[in-house]
C-alpha cells in the first residue's frame, strides 16, 4: 500500500514538473539547437495556448510564426485563440504571431509555405492512424525543400510518423518531458525535407 502511494506521488510530481517547467525548457533547448536564422516562416500545428509558438517567435525577429488549432478544451483548458494571442502579446511577440482555426489533416496553406513546422504532443490526439499520417503528410507538404519538421510526441507515435515518412531521426527528450514516468516519455522526430 505504501509503495503504491509513493509511486503515485512520484508520478504526480514528475507530471507537474513536465507540465509547468520541463517541456518549456526542452522546447527552448530544441529551438536553440535548430539555429534559426531569424527570418523563417514557421508553422506550429496544434499550438494550443502557444508555448512552442511563442518560444519560436522569440527567435524570429524578421520572420513569422503561425499557429493552427481546432481550439478544443478537452486536452487543454483555456484553449482559445484569444488566449494564445494574449500570451504572445505578454511575451512581446504579438507582431510576429498569427493564429488560425485549422485542421492539421487539411492545412489551409500552399505547398512549400514554411521553413519550419513544429508540433508538440498534438498529432497523437487525432483519433485514427490514417488521420495522424495525413497530418504528417500535410506538414511535409507545406514545408519548403530543405525545411525542417520538428515533432515531439510519445515514443510509439513518433516512431510511426518516421516510418510513415520514410526518413528522420528520433531522440528521446528525457525526464524533463516525462508525463509521470519513462513509460510516458516524449520523443523528438526531426526531418529535413529533401530538395
Amino acid at each position: 500500500m505504501l509503495t503504491a502511494g509513493t509511486v503515485m506521488i512520484a508520478q504526480t510530481g514528475i507530471y507537474l514538473h513536465t507540465t509547468l517547467h520541463g517541456k518549456l525548457r526542452i522546447w527552448q533547448r530544441e529551438l536553440d539547437r535548430a539555429r534559426l536564422r531569424g527570418d523563417e516562416q514557421l508553422l506550429d500545428m496544434g499550438c494550443g495556448r502557444g508555448a512552442v509558438l511563442i518560444e519560436a517567435a522569440k527567435r524570429l525577429p524578421k520572420g513569422h510564426a503561425v499557429g493552427v488549432d481546432l481550439w478544443s478544451g478537452t486536452d487543454q483548458s483555456g484553449n482559445r485563440p484569444e488566449m494564445t494571442l494574449a500570451n504572445a502579446a505578454a511575451a512581446g511577440v504579438a507582431d510576429r504571431v498569427d493564429v488560425r482555426t485549422a485542421d492539421m489533416t487539411a492545412l489551409p496553406f500552399a505547398d512549400g509555405s514554411f521553413d519550419v513546422v513544429t508540433s508538440a504532443l498534438a498529432i497523437h490526439n487525432i483519433p485514427s492512424a490514417e488521420g495522424r499520417y495525413r497530418a504528417v503528410d500535410e506538414a511535409m507538404r507545406v514545408l519548403r525543400p530543405g525545411g525542417r519538421l520538428i515533432v515531439a510526441d510519445f515514443w510509439p507515435m513518433a516512431r510511426k510518423y518516421a516510418t510513415h515518412i520514410g526518413q528522420g531521426t528520433l531522440r528521446g527528450l528525457g525526464p524533463g518531458y516525462w508525463y509521470g514516468g519513462p513509460h510516458l516519455g516524449v520523443t523528438l522526430l526531426h526531418v529535413v525535407k529533401e530538395s
